[in-house]
């Protein structure tokens, strides 16, 4: 895969609103014709600050915003108008009452996931985490996650339920494709079996869930043998979609932002959904 990892931010992660901003810092120096270097210049700083800045890897500092507003020749109502919306952009987020019990990856995608207008996602052995009820969640902490505190645990299941949340509430449409091995992967016990599969049935009852399913005895996919893997579709012209690829060390993944990345996923997505089980047939095939 091409390169290109987004890297984490700082623990708060970014709001939607500064990830626009910051990238509407890189358009207006693009266009006054500046380098990363002039920049950094205007800064007293290294080129490598601008970057951040720009990436949305840092804090937007107000002094800072300002030097580089005027070095690109913004006008004062322009500048005014930018550090207004500066002001609130550094806002925390609304996840930043369970920041300390999420994984440094998911901070930077909090943003991103309040602002997707789908969501697409492959689990190669569970049930997708956007589907998972909270005691099925909080199983599938217990079993993998023996790093983490019991109130950490607690704290993780509250913010996914918050999340499933919001996300039905803003209509995001959540696509998954799964193997079945998930419908006989014995998470928790009966009861928390029972009440997930019931879940699945009520998800894709509704209008914002499509549920695919790779059968036992099917063939091979493009995803065959890849680990968890989720892509962000964002219609916000300055946010590029963004997809991510668990595994690893327990809390780790790798995310990516880079165009070319993302599309080659959202290509693996799509030939693993072609010969998935059609969305009627995997209803049929829940229990």
């Amino acid at each position: 895969m091409p390169e290109g990892e987004f890297v984490a931010r700082e623990r708060s992660g970014p709001t939607l609103a500064h990830l626009v901003l910051a990238t509407r810092l890189k358009t207006l120096r693009e266009a006054a014709g500046l380098t990363r270097q002039h920049a950094a210049d205007a800064l007293g700083a290294h080129p490598v600050t601008v970057r951040r800045i720009e990436q949305a890897q840092t804090s937007l500092d107000e002094g800072q915003v300002r030097a580089l507003l005027r070095a690109y020749g913004s006008p004062v109502a322009e500048i005014d108008e930018f550090l207004g919306k500066l002001a609130t952009a550094n806002l925390p987020g609304w996840w930043h009452p369970w920041r300390a019990a999420m994984d440094p990856w998911q901070l930077d995608l909090m943003s991103v996931e309040s602002a997707a207008s789908m969501i697409r996602a492959w689990e190669p052995a569970l049930v997708p985490a956007l589907l998972r009820t909270r005691a099925y969640a909080r199983a599938v902490d217990d079993a993998l996650r023996p790093d983490l505190s019991p109130a950490d645990k607690d704290a993780r299941t509250e913010l996914l339920m918050k999340r499933q949340e919001r996300l039905h509430a803003q209509q995001t449409r959540i696509w998954a494709v799964m193997s079945a091995t998930a419908l006989h992967t014995r998470v928790g016990g009966d009861d928390v079996m029972a009440e997930q599969m019931a879940a699945l049935h009520a998800a894709v009852d509704g209008p914002d869930v499509t549920l695919q399913i790779h059968p036992l005895d099917g063939p091979p996919h493009a995803l065959t043998g890849t680990p968890a893997i989720t892509v962000y579709r964002v219609e916000a012209p300055e946010i590029p979609d963004r997809v991510v690829r668990e595994g690893g060390p327990a809390g780790s993944a790798d995310v990516w932002d880079v165009s070319a990345t993302v599309t080659d996923y959202r290509l693996l997505l799509d030939y693993s959904c072609a010969i998935a089980l059609h969305p009627d047939k995997s209803k049929e095939a829940l229990p």
